[in-house]
């Protein structure tokens, strides 16, 4: 078995676990903080100790590419964020109104 079999390339952004939803940078996540595998697991329990290993070896064996990857990722993160910081999500909206209705319930003479 080669180690890429562990993995399925949805796109040049996108690598994610067999058999998950899980992309591997979630997994390197938690090992570039430091975890070991075993901390890993309990994060992802229905991730293999095996599916694991195959994602922080793949991520070693090809360091440069997938360290590049995951700025990507980040990158795209970020600027998805600060886009949703700009037009917020109905459901966003729906729920400053509700905290805000909230707030004057609890303070009627504050304006």
């Amino acid at each position: 078995m080669k180690l890429e079999d562990y993995f399925t390339f949805i796109s040049e952004d996108d690598i994610r676990i067999k058999g998950h939803k899980i992309g591997i940078d979630n997994v390197l996540f938690y090992y570039l903080e430091g975890y070991n595998p075993e901390e890993i697991k309990a994060v992802y329990p229905d991730l293999s100790l095996e599916k694991i290993h195959a994602t922080i070896l793949y991520y070693l064996h090809k360091k440069t590419e997938i360290d590049a990857y995951l700025n990507r990722i980040k990158t795209w993160k970020e600027i998805h964020y600060q886009e949703s910081l700009k037009t917020p999500s109905p459901q966003r909206e729906k729920m400053r109104k509700i905290k805000q209705q909230r707030q004057n319930q609890l303070n009627p003479l504050k304006l």
